[in-house]
């Protein structure tokens, strides 16, 4: 049954570190007023009564009861078995809360919890960017379609997710795709969240400027200053968000590399996308030198920015052709074109965490 059309609702959740935010979905769409609390990240026991409030509340605005509770939580946990562990935002789940089956205990229903990054890639691939582009590949009689998404988030930290041909990929520790710890490569010695993230792009903007970290503005000011709207260094901007560019398109290269797909990017960085989407996609476009000194693509396939609509239009119409099948009159299509290539949340970052926890909970259930 297609999801737009599914009866059943799913409660959801949004847990960040300052914030969660509850809400309900029938047919892959909110159908209540959300909730949102704080988290009370450091207290174990307000934490608990603050999510079980919220659930709570949604819960007694659905026109009927839930059939499951299923969300996002931030960070490497043992999400099959509903555990969360030690996670940086969240302290007081130190040690290690059965989550889930508190929940389900609670509430008499079943309960699933994923990877934040897992389920805004999942959210992408059922009703984003996937299907989007998939269907103006359709629309330009292209034969060409992709079932594989790579998606990463740059916010306070650097979160990711694989589908694959439909299917969240989670991995066998639920730890797949948690490209915060890729190698930085702008500073090997540490890691790719360190230079694709908010922090990354006030710190590269005070250096710049001889800024303290601390009384640098946040990435939208910075955004704005790149373009000459705010007062400030627009150069050292720039430098900011392509460095970010170039950090994260290192890592999009690694990725997609190994699935061989698309790749989708949101999170509260991504707004500022025309500061560094053209350095990601340089970066996934550059050259790796053999020690003879022969260049050679740092990827088998060419990255398009789907966001240019010059690049998009040559990505849609990709390189097809007929060629004849030996000894025969017969001819097949041919597309030698291999390619990839990299666009925005069409959804938004938390709508895609939503609908993919709706969907995950509807695949799970059956």
């Amino acid at each position: 049954m297609p999801i737009e059309s599914d009866p059943r609702i799913v409660l959801t959740l949004d847990a960040g570190g300052t914030n969660f935010r509850f809400g309900a979905m029938r047919g892959g769409k909110a159908i209540v007023e959300g909730v949102h609390l704080p988290s009370n990240a450091n207290n174990l026991e307000l934490c608990l009564k603050g999510i079980v409030e919220g659930f709570e509340t949604v819960a007694a605005r659905c026109p009927e009861p839930p059939v499951a509770i299923s969300f996002a939580f931030p960070g490497p946990c043992d999400y099959p078995a509903g555990i969360i562990g030690d996670l940086g935002n969240l302290p007081a789940f130190r040690g290690g809360v059965p989550l889930g089956p508190m929940l389900q205990e609670k509430f008499g229903i079943p309960v699933f919890i994923n990877n934040d990054g897992d389920l805004f890639v999942y959210g992408e691939a059922i009703a984003g960017l996937l299907p989007y582009i998939n269907g103006l590949l359709e629309k330009a009689g292209s034969p060409k379609r992709f079932k594989n998404l790579f998606g990463i988030t740059l916010g306070t930290g650097l979160g990711g997710g694989i589908v694959r041909d439909g299917h969240l990929f989670v991995g066998d520790n639920s730890v797949a795709a948690e490209v915060w710890t890729v190698r930085n490569k702008l500073d090997p010695g540490t890691n790719a969240e360190e230079g694709a993230c908010i922090r990354a792009v006030r710190r590269i903007y005070g250096e710049r400027t001889g800024t303290p970290f601390e009384e640098t503005p946040e990435p939208k000011v910075i955004f704005d200053i790149a373009q000459g709207i705010e007062p400030g260094d627009a150069e050292a901007a720039k430098e900011a968000f392509r460095s970010l560019g170039e950090v994260a398109g290192d890592v999009m290269a690694t990725a997609l590399t190994l699935l061989d797909g698309i790749g989708v990017i949101g999170g509260g960085v991504s707004g500022a996308w025309p500061a560094f989407l053209p350095a990601l996609i340089d970066e996934m476009n550059s050259d790796l030198t053999s020690p003879d000194g022969t260049k050679f693509r740092r990827m088998p396939d060419k990255t398009f920015n789907l966001e240019d609509p010059a690049q998009l239009e040559a990505f849609l119409k990709g390189d097809s052709r007929e060629v004849r099948v030996p000894g025969s009159d017969r001819t097949v299509l041919y597309d030698p074109l291999q390619r990839t290539g990299v666009g925005m949340s069409r959804l938004g970052t938390s709508e895609a965490i939503s609908l993919g926890a709706y969907a995950y909970a509807l695949q799970q259930l059956g």
